[in-house]
């Protein structure tokens, strides 16, 4: 089940789950976000935060990836319970 209302991705914390609504992103930023697997419906999980909170590690389609919090914040999701 999701919630109504997409959230930032920058927003889970580690072992949140979500699945990506929209990548917000423009030009380069947004087809390497594209590139990596964030589409529409792709399902995610948060790994965990480097200490300072940034970048985050994320597995989505199968692999692991860190995101820095500024890219993240570009992709809307919801949240999987």
């Amino acid at each position: 089940m999701t919630q109504n209302r997409p959230i930032p991705l920058s927003m889970l914390q580690p072992g949140d789950q979500g699945e990506v609504v929209e990548v917000q992103a423009h030009g380069q930023v947004r087809q390497r976000l594209l590139e990596m697997g964030f589409i529409r419906g792709a399902h995610l999980r948060v790994e965990k935060l480097a200490p300072m909170g940034d970048p985050m590690e994320l597995v989505i389609k199968g692999y692991h990836l860190s995101l820095r919090r500024d890219e993240s914040s570009c992709i809307l999701v919801h949240r999987v319970a």
